[in-house]
């Protein structure tokens, strides 16, 4: 009987950790005919469902994608709970299409990355916030590849990549989390290294904020790198972010981020954005307010 009560635990343990999610989920449609009616749709259907919208991004060069940004209140209880690094689990974003096509992040997968050994304990509230998600933009096929839940936790691309929580993700540390806040605001708002704000997330009382950072710059713009490697139904991976935590200015290493966001990319898809990682963190360092890094050679192992 023992013998058995072992087996069926050991089996569900190995199946959970297999099971294989996937980072967005289809919503329902909703009127087309632009990018713009299409995420007005999808916002005030998100404010009546009771999140609250902080941004709207329409990538230059990548006419008829669109991506609406929003927060949960229960949500953001917990990612303040958890702190650090999780703090980039404050955003909900919903990609559009001119077609009416909608696609949300799924909250299984990002807040198992995110939340790593927290997940457990909070995963009535994921499963609470994925249920408000569904009644309110639709509970359709998951999309865009697929991670194990297993590997979520510790999630890196490949072996000597970074991981959630790579020293590499630290650009910049201030004397006060204010002074933080207001450099990365004040860059963004001058358009430091071509980019803009998409949105920004403040927890003062904990000392957290993240802030959605559009690219414009060149041929590893948003509209451009994400076109080169196929993954604009995945519309929903954008924007990148830069997040304070204390005093510190970090953001999340390409080589982890991109790869987390497009699971179903191979390396020869990579391979054509190889500049990326790198300049992501020449364009984070200078919203962040530091002298330009690099970290060595792209989708490479180091």
């Amino acid at each position: 009987m023992i013998l058995r009560w072992i087996s069926t635990w050991v089996l569900l343990a190995f199946s959970t950790a297999v099971w294989a999610i996937s980072p967005y989920i289809q919503g329902d449609s909703v009127t087309g005919g632009s990018v713009q009616a299409a995420a007005g749709a999808v916002e005030a259907k998100l404010k009546r469902g009771g999140f609250k919208v902080v941004g709207k991004y329409f990538p230059q060069n990548l006419a008829g994608y669109g991506v609406v940004v929003a927060t949960d209140d229960a949500m953001l209880g917990e990612v303040a709970s958890v702190g650090g690094n999780a703090v980039l689990g404050a955003a909900i974003r919903v990609g559009v299409k001119a077609d009416g096509t909608v696609t949300y992040t799924n909250p299984d997968y990002w807040y198992r990355a995110y939340f790593r050994k927290a997940f457990a304990r909070k995963e009535e509230a994921v499963k609470a916030l994925q249920g408000r998600l569904q009644e309110t933009l639709g509970a359709g096929k998951g999309m865009g590849g697929d991670e194990t839940a297993g590997s979520l936790a510790n999630y890196r691309y490949m072996i000597g990549m970074e991981r959630l929580d790579s020293p590499k993700n630290k650009l910049a540390e201030y004397g006060s989390f204010a002074e933080a806040v207001k450099t990365v605001r004040d860059n963004l708002a001058k358009g430091a290294a071509r980019t803009s704000k998409v949105y920004e997330i403040v927890m003062p009382g904990q000392k957290l904020a993240v802030f959605g950072v559009a690219m414009n710059e060149g041929e590893n713009s948003d509209g451009n790198w994400i076109k080169r490697i196929d993954m604009q139904n995945s519309i929903a991976g954008l924007p990148y972010e830069i997040y304070v935590v204390d005093k510190e200015v970090e953001s999340p290493h390409g080589r982890f981020r991109i790869a987390l966001a497009f699971p179903d990319v191979g390396m020869g898809q990579f391979m054509r954005i190889s500049s990326l990682p790198n300049s992501i963190i020449e364009t984070m360092s200078a919203v962040a307010g530091a002298e330009k890094k690099s970290s060595g050679d792209a989708w490479q192992q180091q």
